[in-house]
């Protein structure tokens, strides 16, 4: 496994933790995490405030393709693809490459991109629908801390198994106990989070042996 920071290249959102803070209680919560229409596109404290396609995962897709040396007719898939933005940006960097997606909300499926329609599948990350090593690499951004510890477990095992240690997962996790405070107060749909060594211990526990990367709030 390796640190690689494959998301340097998103620009950084602007997040008013305290309104977030103010504004979440459990109604808010359990909407959240239906990951329905007031996640991605109902106000602010719900979730995304609006999840709109406007290009900036046209850089991360070229250093994910550069990372994994993706050419055409290799197959990547990435789980918890959303409206399949990535999915897009990755076979417009690299034509020909083969880019699918998967996600738990048939609401992001439903609003995808025309151009990812047919590409993506509903499902969860523990049970992927594909044959062992059906994939070149495979990706999870900011998905698998959505998921109760055992769970968590055993999607990084399926993402080992069909990426076969080619693979990248970027999860919610923080340095200090200050930044674990803003997290908290943050988060709406983890089910799991913990400090690096925690998660370090996860992917372990799992057999992953693919890369990874921190999403901390500071």
């Amino acid at each position: 496994m390796a640190e690689v920071d494959l998301l340097k290249s998103l620009p950084r959102t602007k997040r008013n933790i305290l309104k977030r803070a103010e504004g979440k209680d459990e109604k808010v919560v359990a909407i959240a995490k239906e990951f329905g229409e007031m996640y991605w596109d109902g106000p602010r404290q719900y979730g995304y405030g609006g999840y709109r396609y406007d290009g900036r995962w046209r850089p991360v897709a070229r250093d994910i393709i550069t990372h994994f040396g993706l050419k055409p007719r290799m197959r990547v898939l990435d789980v918890g693809c959303g409206k399949g933005f990535l999915v897009k940006d990755l076979m417009l960097e690299c034509p020909g490459v083969e880019a699918f997606g998967l996600d738990i909300s048939t609401y992001a499926l439903m609003h995808c991109e025309q151009e990812v329609v047919g590409r993506l599948h509903l499902g969860s990350a523990e049970r992927l629908p594909f044959p062992d090593g059906s994939f070149d690499c495979v990706l999870s951004i900011n998905t698998i801390h959505n998921l109760p510890r055992p769970r968590a477990v055993q999607a990084m095992q399926e993402i080992q198994r069909l990426g076969r240690g080619r693979g990248f997962v970027q999860v919610d996790s923080y340095n200090t106990p200050e930044q674990r405070k803003l997290f908290e107060n943050w988060v709406l749909t983890a089910e799991f989070h913990d400090y690096p060594e925690g998660w370090l211990a996860l992917f372990r526990e799992a057999g992953y042996t693919g890369d990874y990367y921190w999403t901390i709030i500071d």
